[in-house]
């Protein structure tokens, strides 16, 4: 009868494509689904075992790690209203300005440091495409690049650390893996920053030579143009603009990776540092501390009502012995460490096409790390692998959330077609990335 943990999970999958709420989906549809087998197959699941729940909600309530997530938000959010990725974007592109595809160089520099400033994909697509998208445009850059750039670029703050994406992804790992090899928020940072530099890397390499082969399609900016804005101090210019983020990345990500700080100590780190750049930059006000406030709790609200869903969920999966029946089927399938891998990269990435990234976390992740234990596979590099795949979530079409994020600041004349023909260059660069730590992992891991 295990198998009526599988009707459930497709049931819920069903239902989240059709659009209806995940976090009630998750919890509600869950919980009626146990009350009408325990009155048509009460061996299968009694409803006392909803008595495990409250202490289940609460062990999510008081996660420390999960306390590093308003945090992060709150410092991403501020670090938004401070008016730095403008300043950044502004001095950045003079100082690429004569190379052909400098202002996207510029781009996507500005959005890997956002990236390891704030680590939220909304705000870094927003704020980049109503400050370079029309400059861009005006300057002649193809729109379909433009768009790519920007809205891939704006992704990068789901694998380069701080990352939300790698703290619930932890975490999930963590409590799904029932006391077997644990996975370090810390640990995990740590592994995705090589990782995530290379595909900023690769996202230049690709801009430049795009840029070589068609050169109507990034042009340079005038000499005189950039002479005009760099003036007689430009050098200090560049200094005020970058000190204050980098020292602010040094800082969060320093103290995590020498042990000083934990991830969560370090995110209440970053919150009040970004609320000091903001003062600095003279852009502070209550009205914007109430604002940020305001939208850090509904983010965190979002966030943690879909948690407390999956933990309903997983509860229900696995006193249904979904996770035993799956096991046992991968294994009777003679199915390799390898080949299971890779069957739940193909799914995740598909899942990407249609759901958000929280969703994938919450449903697929506690289903599947289970059996990797069983499988007896390094979960750091799952971790890495599952991170990479979902940052194409927010830009598979239909549903890539920087696609919409992006549509909506994008100028009318910017068709949705270009932006779905912008980003797929960059979707096949991050497959390509996946692909390198899939079947080249000692290069990132010294333990494999």
């Amino acid at each position: 009868m295990e198998f009526l943990a599988i009707i459930l999970f497709v049931i819920i999958f069903i239902l989240i494509l059709k659009g209806y709420p995940v976090a009630f989906t998750l919890g509600g549809i869950s919980v009626a689904f146990a009350f009408g087998v325990s009155i048509f197959a009460p061996e299968q699941f009694t409803m006392s075992t909803f008595y495990l729940l409250p202490s289940r909600i609460m062990g999510v309530v008081n996660n420390y790690v999960l306390m590093a997530v308003p945090l992060f938000i709150f410092m991403g959010i501020m670090l938004e209203k401070s008016g730095l990725a403008q300043s950044l974007l502004e001095t950045m592109a003079m100082m690429f300005g004569r190379v052909r595809g400098g202002l996207a160089i510029s781009v996507v520099i500005v959005g890997a440091l956002l990236a390891a400033s704030t680590g939220i994909v909304g705000a870094t697509v927003v704020t980049m495409g109503l400050i370079s998208l029309p400059t861009m445009l005006k300057r002649g850059y193809k729109t379909e690049l433009a768009v790519g750039v920007i809205a891939s670029s704006g992704t990068l703050g789901q694998i380069i650390p701080p990352s939300i994406v790698l703290v619930l992804l932890a975490d999930t790992i963590n409590s799904s893996s029932r006391g077997a090899a644990s996975v370090d928020v810390g640990t995990l940072f740590s592994a995705a920053l090589l990782p995530g530099l290379i595909l900023v890397g690769l996202y230049i390499i690709y801009i430049l030579v795009k840029s070589f082969l068609h050169k109507d399609d990034a042009p340079s900016i005038p000499a005189e143009e950039i002479a005009a804005f760099r003036g007689t101090n430009f050098g200090l210019k560049i200094l005020k603009v970058l000190l204050l983020p980098v020292l602010l990345i040094i800082i969060v990500l320093g103290s995590i990776f020498t042990g000083i700080a934990s991830p969560t100590e370090a995110s209440a780190i970053g919150a009040l540092g970004a609320t000091m750049l903001t003062i600095i930059q003279k852009k502070f006000s209550f009205k914007i501390l109430k604002e940020v406030a305001q939208e850090t709790m509904r983010l965190t609200s979002m966030v943690f009502f879909i948690l407390l869903g999956a933990t309903t969920f997983t509860l229900v999966f696995r006193t249904l012995g979904g996770d035993r029946y799956l096991q046992e089927l991968i294994i009777s399938s003679q199915l390799t460490p390898m080949m299971f891998l890779l069957l739940v990269m193909l799914v995740i990435f598909i899942a990407g096409f249609f759901i958000d990234f929280i969703e994938i976390v919450f449903i697929i992740v506690p289903v599947v790390t289970p059996i990797f234990n069983a499988l007896d596979m390094n979960m750091l590099w799952v971790g890495i692998l599952m991170a990479l795949n979902l940052q194409t979530s927010f830009l598979t079409p239909p549903f890539g959330f920087a696609l919409f994020y992006l549509k909506g600041v994008a100028p009318e004349t910017v068709k949705t077609s270009q932006i779905y023909k912008g980003i797929i260059p960059f979707i096949i660069i991050q497959l390509l990335i996946v692909s390198l730590v899939l079947f080249f992992p000692e290069i990132f891991f010294n333990d494999l």
